[in-house]
């Protein structure tokens, strides 16, 4: 067996059924899991539509490259989206499908990384432990960089150690973050890209909260906004990485696409052909249409707002708490994040994360520790619901 799988820690949900192992909440209360960040709204009529009339193509292999019409379709959103010049992006040689962004972020460190060179993979801390993992199987050491409210939880690019970056061959970035809802602005994204050129190694840039955010005048950018800006006009050291999970409401359909730098592309296609990832055909199809319409993610962006709206009036007396920049969570201070969870649990059957299950010790101790992920992916009247209960939790205690 692989010796590095024996350094994987649990997954957080794992920890999270450990921890609640035991608990009998009250059966009067209906669950409500708020732990884990899998949108609940209803999926556009004209995508579920597009999957079913498509199941005949079930009959056929799909290609790794993908339908052309699809990467087409993720051309377009991108430069829709990021306002770039038309042509920028080339449907051709900077677009590949992937099966969500997980799949993709696993794969990529797989093959982006050179074990000869005693590699780093440099990435935020808290994360999505997909990073710590990927990176591990990769043969590379994962180093973290924190982010907590002293740096708006952006990671410190700058406290990174120079002998860090000689090492580094990928930074992962988040933005907008999990957990924190932190954006990452063009100038820090611009900062990232100098450091990859400098030290020599690539920026990948785990984009699928990017539809979610508070105000519909300023969009969160993006890297690939940043590498324009900075002289990049081939995406050079680039790759991004989107979902419709987050932003069209259909986790299970598992589409998602990375764009940028046709020169790391190019190999990576040539891995994933080996890796038999192939989207799909049907799922492609069921894609396009949801890539070429922008009218149902400012209808979903309404129904977050609605939820922030709603439950940080009933929250902000009892816990430490803000509306973050973008994405569905909150990410409040508590005394004791699993005693909070599991109490919760106990006591008012909801459900939330650990902050220091997404998190790791680092020279500077645990940065989730002493906070809990609340994930607002339940409809309005559950949240609302919730965020009562929590509050009668914490008025109880």
């Amino acid at each position: 067996m692989n010796p590095s799988l024996s350094r994987l820690q649990p997954y957080p949900f794992e920890r999270l059924r450990k921890l609640f192992a035991g608990a009998q909440p009250p059966s009067d209360l209906a669950h409500i899991s708020m732990s884990i960040g899998e949108p609940r709204h209803t999926p556009p009529q004209f995508v579920l539509d597009a999957l079913t009339a498509n199941l005949n193509t079930l009959s056929s292999y799909p290609a790794t490259l993908g339908l052309p019409q699809f990467r087409s379709a993720v051309a377009g959103w991108l430069t829709r989206r990021f306002s770039l010049p038309q042509n920028a992006v080339n449907p051709e040689t900077m677009v590949l499908p992937v099966n969500g962004t997980r799949e993709a972020l696993f794969a990529f460190a797989q093959a982006i990384t050179d074990r000869a060179k005693d590699p780093l993979i440099v990435m935020p801390n808290p994360f999505y432990q997909i990073y710590e993992g990927a990176a591990l199987l990769a043969g590379a050491e994962p180093w973290f960089m924190g982010s907590d409210r002293s740096n708006e939880y952006l990671p410190d690019l700058d406290g990174v150690p120079a002998e860090v970056w000689q090492r580094c061959q990928l930074l992962f970035l988040c933005s907008p973050g999990n957990p924190t809802g932190a954006v990452a602005s063009v100038a820090y994204l611009r900062r990232a890209l100098e450091l990859a050129d400098k030290y020599d190694f690539v920026v990948a840039s785990d984009e699928c909260y990017s539809e979610i955010y508070a105000d519909e005048a300023y969009p969160p950018p993006g890297l690939l906004q940043a590498a324009l800006a900075a002289g990049h006009s081939g995406f050079e050291r680039c790759v991004v990485f989107h979902s419709l999970s987050k932003r069209s409401s259909v986790p299970g359909l598992r589409s998602g696409f990375v764009a940028g730098d046709p020169a790391i592309l190019k190999p990576f296609l040539l891995y994933r052909t080996y890796h038999g990832c192939a989207m799909p055909l049907h799922t492609q199809l069921a894609s396009i249409p949801a890539w070429n319409d922008d009218a149902h993610v400012v209808a979903n962006r309404e129904l977050y707002r609605q939820k922030f709206a709603q439950v940080l009036p009933i929250l902000r007396d009892v816990l430490d708490v803000a509306a973050p920049e973008a994405s569905f969570y909150l990410w409040p201070r508590v005394e004791d994040d699993e005693r909070f969870a599991r109490e919760l649990f106990e006591r008012k059957h909801v459900t939330v994360l650990p902050g220091s299950y997404i998190a790791r010790e680092s020279a500077h101790g645990n940065p989730g520790r002493g906070r809990v992920r609340i994930s607002l992916v339940a409809n309005v009247p559950e949240c609302v619901e919730a965020a009562q209960r929590i509050r009668d939790y914490l008025t109880e205690r």
